[in-house]
């Protein structure tokens, strides 16, 4: 029997179970789900490097994606919330688009 220890999305045992399977599950407290949860964001975050096809990077984004929005959640944030803080950092400091690498700073 595979023994997993991790946290799943909420439909899995759902899923494990019209498979003909059966699971044990329990809920986590606030500081273990913060902590699977960063868990999970890492584990997302390496699946996504390890993804060679853009069509799996992508699925490996969105699953990252929801587990930042749990994370907002978990510390009080709407998605809404994150989004309009993202747009205010974006607004000051700019986005990623134009490429910038820095390479150096010289101090008077």
């Amino acid at each position: 029997m595979p023994v997993y220890n991790k946290l799943v999305r909420d439909l899995i045992p759902e899923v494990i179970k019209s498979n003909g399977k059966e699971c044990r599950t329990r809920i986590l407290d606030e500081e273990e789900y913060q902590s699977e949860l960063a868990i999970k964001l890492k584990e997302e975050s390496e699946e996504y490097f390890a993804s060679i096809d853009p069509k799996e990077s992508l699925a490996e984004l969105a699953d990252m994606l929801e587990v930042i929005r749990a994370l907002a959640s978990f510390h009080g944030a709407s998605w809404e919330q994150l989004e309009a803080l993202r747009v205010k950092k974006a607004e000051q400091r700019g986005g990623f688009q134009e490429r910038v690498y820095l390479i150096d700073v010289e101090e008077p």
